[in-house]
């Protein structure tokens, strides 16, 4: 026991450090404990994030604030009424009509699993292809309805929507309005003792702030070209699907891998294993190896860099904790880790200075 507490005074004597680790605590238990809550808040917060970068590059123009932020404002309200007006109507009219065609496409898939044995008959054999077929018509119409029902009665719930619309708005105008006179009045319920605390938040804001802004261009432009893709080779679908190949760049890796199981069906069933069918999946490939190898590298220069495995792993456990919030913010909360563990060394390394210096 003497060894631990040794261990611990010694890491954590100094007071900055403990300052910063009770700020992130209590960072922490507000967001677990009241994030259902502060839903609307968090969705505010983020988008005041993104839209900043703008406010600062009108800046440069010698503008007012004021007149910055009521411009930017004016085009997000404008952005948000083209979603809801034009754009979720086809989401929705082509989920509809997706989960509808269900029965169909099961038909589909069992006359060209048929067709495996006969191309394949060292690889797969009738009765595979039978017990696959019965799965299949047991739970894929019923996968289909579900999908429809829980979207329909959660994620569009009529309640959500009014509450979003209404609050969403008024607080991204006040963040971006008052974002100095908001930083102040934190800072005044701060302990005075916090430049390793301030430090730490100026990188971790730089870098969320990056990211954001990067990440929501990512979604934009992969779905944009996805969706001409698509609509090019005739694609049924090419809205729905280019809206999900967009939104899966938030998910690194397993985002990708995830929405080409639909991309790769609805073109198989569509076109059958002929060239059209082929086209597409390479053209699809293309598009995602330019993404990571082109794009991200571009957007994302002044993020820092993450290794694989710590993506991954912030993934999991901060989705698992707050799901999609949680999801998005991987990348940076894994920097604020990050940011928090160099803190930690540098503060031990200079307090290992300070005594040698002393003795």
């Amino acid at each position: 026991m003497e060894q631990i507490y040794s261990w611990f005074r010694q890491r954590f004597s100094n007071p900055q450090l403990i300052i910063l680790l009770a700020l992130i605590g209590v960072g922490l238990l507000v967001v677990v404990g009241m994030g259902q809550m502060l839903a609307p808040a968090l969705a505010a917060v983020v988008i005041a994030y993104l839209l900043e970068g703008v406010v600062k590059r009108l800046r440069k123009f010698g503008l007012e604030r004021f007149w910055c932020v009521l411009m930017v404002y004016t085009l997000f309200i404008a952005t948000v009424l083209f979603l809801v007006l034009w754009l979720l109507p086809i989401l929705y009219r082509q989920l509809s009509q997706l989960v509808a065609q269900v029965p169909n496409f099961i038909v589909k898939a069992q006359a060209l699993m048929v067709e495996l044995p006969q191309k394949y008959p060292t690889l797969i054999t009738e009765a595979q292809v039978e017990q696959a077929t019965a799965v299949i018509g047991d739970h894929v119409a019923t996968f289909g309805q579900s999908i429809l029902s829980n979207t329909v009665t959660s994620v569009f719930g009529i309640i959500t929507i009014i509450v979003y619309l209404i609050l969403v708005p008024v607080l991204v105008f006040f963040f971006m309005k008052d974002k100095w006179l908001i930083m102040d009045w934190i800072r005044n319920y701060l302990p005075k003792n916090h430049d390793l605390a301030a430090e730490v938040w100026g990188e971790v804001d730089l870098q969320i702030g990056n990211y954001i802004r990067g990440k929501t261009l990512e979604i934009l432009i992969i779905g944009a070209v996805t969706y001409v893709t698509f609509t090019w080779f005739g694609l049924q679908y090419a809205m729905l699907l280019a809206t999900a190949v967009g939104f899966s760049v938030l998910i690194p890796y397993i985002g990708a891998a995830v929405v080409t199981i639909p991309v790769f069906f609805v073109a198989l069933l569509q076109f059958g294993w002929t060239s059209e069918m082929y086209g597409v999946m390479i053209a699809y490939g293309i598009i995602q190896l330019l993404d990571g190898n082109a794009l991200v590298p571009l957007l994302f220069s002044e993020v820092v860099n993450l290794h694989p495995i710590a993506i991954i792993v912030a993934i999991l456990v901060f989705g698992g904790l707050w799901g999609f919030w949680g999801v998005f913010f991987a990348i940076p909360l894994a920097t604020l880790v990050q940011s928090v563990l160099h803190a930690f060394k540098a503060t031990r390394e200079k307090d290992e200075e300070t005594v040698i210096e002393t003795a």
